[in-house]
């Protein structure tokens, strides 16, 4: 149980609160929804995109700490949000949220957090915090927000100390679409917005959602690509009868190994059948697993717009060892030391040298664990969507 120096006395104009599993307790301001959620408490080191954070699928069941001291400043608007379901349950910000100054804001950040039922607190010290996590991996916590600063401690430290957390979770079938979907939203541009996709387009992408980003079906619509967006639990022989040119696994939360209890078995058949695939993120993750890898859970994770990544192995020719800026959000990842004779390691971290790239062997299927949709290059990996596309004839 945490000590009295965990368990400070609330502030007066303390009106938001987060509470650890171990009893720590950490107050705040709160603002957007009322209420309390769980989750587990991660950080994300980008200084742009908290729209796209907190709607990004992937971040289902988890707290974000923003480690940019100024979140909300440039407002929300309906175009930045990359999908309508489930995503982050809220966030922690050090400065209060303050006016949006930004021409494209239609609306306060804390009003689009209420009115998407996302909790906010602010007035934390997220050095600190994001500092605690770095040292003792990703808590379980519960944040809540009271305007009238009501809170009950014990009874929201008994909810996260009792949460069973994210190990073994399988969260896609909470975030996945319940039908299936031709795609039809294009590439943003600034001034004329989102363009549409052609509907005479070839080659056709079945993309499995496990909980994925919108801007990656964009950019499958941009490399050239027809799309139909199919749910998680999709079978192998549904998928077939589409007739894909190609397969894509998109990116999700959850644990990889939970999720892949059913789309592990399907991905295989796939792969037997030497249909193209191309992962992100989760699905590069399920990918590993079908081909006989396994997945870890990370202590820290990799979330934010600023990692470098390496190309390694065999393939890339005069582009061996560039090194792109990328986009993660994550905290499982494929285990490199066991990869099997069938997969080559393509990329990696160069920031704690984990596995960021897979291709298997002999066949037209690869994935990456980094986020090449985010653009954070901005276009270093767009090339990935272009090599997938490109490849299917």
């Amino acid at each position: 149980m945490a000590s009295a120096a965990t368990r400070p006395a609330q502030p007066k104009d303390a009106t938001g609160v987060l509470v650890l599993g171990d009893g720590t307790v950490i107050w705040g301001r709160g603002f957007g929804a009322v209420g309390d959620a769980v989750g587990e408490v991660c950080f994300n080191t980008a200084m742009t995109g908290y729209q796209e954070v907190m709607t990004d699928p992937s971040y289902a069941a988890q707290i974000v700490t923003f480690t940019f001291p100024h979140i909300g400043n440039v407002g929300a608007n309906g175009e930045d949000v990359e999908s309508a379901v489930e995503g982050a349950v809220g966030c922690v910000v050090r400065e209060d949220v303050t006016e949006p100054s930004n021409f494209r804001s239609l609306e306060r950040f804390q009003q689009w957090m209420e009115t998407n039922g996302k909790i906010g607190l602010s007035g934390v010290d997220t050095r600190a915090l994001t500092r605690r996590i770095r040292k003792s991996g990703a808590p379980n916590a519960v944040i809540a927000h009271s305007p009238e600063g009501k809170f009950d401690i014990p009874a929201l430290v008994a909810r996260a100390q009792e949460w069973a957390g994210l190990e073994g979770m399988d969260l896609a079938v909470r975030v996945t679409r319940e039908s299936q979907e031709d795609w039809e939203g294009g590439y943003w541009r600034l001034g004329h917005g989102y363009g549409r996709a052609a509907h005479d387009a070839t080659p056709h992408v079945v993309a499995l959602d496990f909980g994925a980003k919108d801007n990656i079906f964009r950019n499958l619509v941009r490399a050239g690509a027809k799309v139909t967006v199919v749910p998680a639990k999709t079978s192998y022989d549904d998928i077939m009868a589409l007739k894909p040119d190609g397969v894509f696994l998109s990116n999700g939360p959850g644990d990889p190994a939970a999720t892949g209890e059913y789309a592990v078995p399907v991905i295989q058949k796939l792969l037997e059948a030497d249909v193209p695939l191309f992962g992100i993120c989760l699905g590069h993750q399920m990918l590993a697993l079908a081909a006989g890898a396994k997945t870890i859970k990370m202590h820290q994770g990799h979330r934010g717009a600023n990692h470098p990544v390496q190309r390694v192995g065999e393939g890339w020719g005069e582009t061996t060892g560039l090194v792109e800026i990328t986009s993660m959000n994550h905290g499982f990842a494929v285990d490199a030391d066991t990869l099997p004779e069938t997969l080559e390691q393509t990329h990696v971290s160069l920031f704690d040298g984990s596995n960021c790239g897979i291709a298997v062997k002999g066949k037209n299927a690869f994935g990456v664990q980094y986020h090449p949709e985010a653009s954070p290059g901005p276009q270093d990996s767009f090339y990935l969507f272009e090599k997938f596309v490109g490849g299917l004839g």
